[in-house]
């Protein structure tokens, strides 16, 4: 996990909290090596994931476009800031 944890701009309980939920979702797989823990992924988990994700990115192009092609009147965006 030292590596993973050094790789990310997080602290190393949070890299942690992040594996275990990948984890229990079954997405990575934890051996442990001794004092070391490495991960693996689980690709046909991974797959699945990406095949219920699909739907949803699809359209979320389309919906960003829709978004920005919206008018904001100057009073808005002064609001917002």
């Amino acid at each position: 996990m030292h590596e993973l944890a050094t790789a990310f701009e997080i602290s190393r309980p949070a890299v942690s909290r992040h594996l275990r939920l990948l984890r229990q979702a079954g997405l990575v797989v934890e051996e442990r090596h001794g004092r070391e823990h490495v991960y693996s992924l689980q690709r046909q988990s991974l797959k699945a994931l990406s095949g219920w994700l699909e739907p949803y990115w699809s359209d979320r192009p389309a919906g960003l476009k829709k978004m920005a092609e919206v008018p904001v009147f100057e009073s808005e965006m002064e609001a917002d800031l």
